[in-house]
């Protein structure tokens, strides 16, 4: 059974989610605050975080740094902020998928899932992706560059091994997403530039001036092919 770490100072949306979810069979664990909601992801190991970031003690956003620090847990923020700023930050910092309040509970056991999902598919033992110094390890979710390991996200890994499965090909911000989330939202598109900026910051030696992860102007991304 999966085990699903909601992360709310709101007992009551804490206590619908949890609802849903052990519905949908799952195990749950429940945090008030940002310190419990770390110890919590430490200590209990999750296959996923639901995570408020209005928390107090320790801000949302920093339980995601924390969180993203040591390791790839898929995370997937729940707020009411609601700007567009806000959710780049959330998905720069490494979020998974984004869900803002008030949300449908049915619609976040369906996120919840959709985000698994990814996270297996990346892990199932099906291949091992090279693109010149690029290396994508699919059974263990590990990248290398020269044999420097990257620490990637499941959605980001995912990102990648999309594009790197056809190097050279462009693909636009409508089809990774269909790839990552398997239906594309337009209201989302500009998620995966955060990702994109991410994975440039982890991979490329001087992301300002990438190598290996490629804008195609007015088009959307493609991984070079090696020269």
């Amino acid at each position: 059974m999966q085990t699903v770490l909601v992360v709310d100072d709101e007992p009551k949306i804490a206590q619908l989610a949890r609802d849903y979810l052990e519905h949908a069979g799952f195990a749950v664990l429940t945090a008030g605050d940002g310190p419990s909601a770390v110890h919590s992801a430490r200590v209990r190991h999750p296959d996923l975080v639901i995570l408020d970031l209005g928390l107090p003690g320790l801000d949302g956003l920093d339980v995601l740094r924390t969180i993203r620090a040591t390791g790839p847990t898929p995370v997937v923020v729940v707020t009411a902020r609601d700007t567009e700023l806000d959710k780049l930050l959330g998905l720069e910092l490494g979020a998974d998928d984004y869900v803002t309040k008030p949300f449908s509970p049915r619609e976040l056991v369906a996120r919840v899932r959709a985000v698994l999902r990814r996270s297996e598919r990346a892990t199932e033992p099906r291949d091992r992706i090279e693109v010149g110094d690029l290396v994508l390890d699919v059974p263990r979710l590990r990248a290398t560059v020269l044999g420097r390991p990257i620490d990637l996200t499941p959605t980001e890994f995912s990102i990648l091994a999309t594009m790197a499965r056809e190097p050279g090909r462009v693909f636009t911000r409508s089809q990774l997403l269909d790839a990552v989330h398997g239906v594309a939202f337009e209201a989302y598109e500009r998620a995966i530039d955060a990702h994109v900026k991410n994975l440039r910051h982890k991979l490329e030696p001087e992301p300002g001036r990438p190598r290996y992860l490629l804008t195609v102007y007015g088009v959307g991304y493609r991984v070079a092919e090696p020269g």
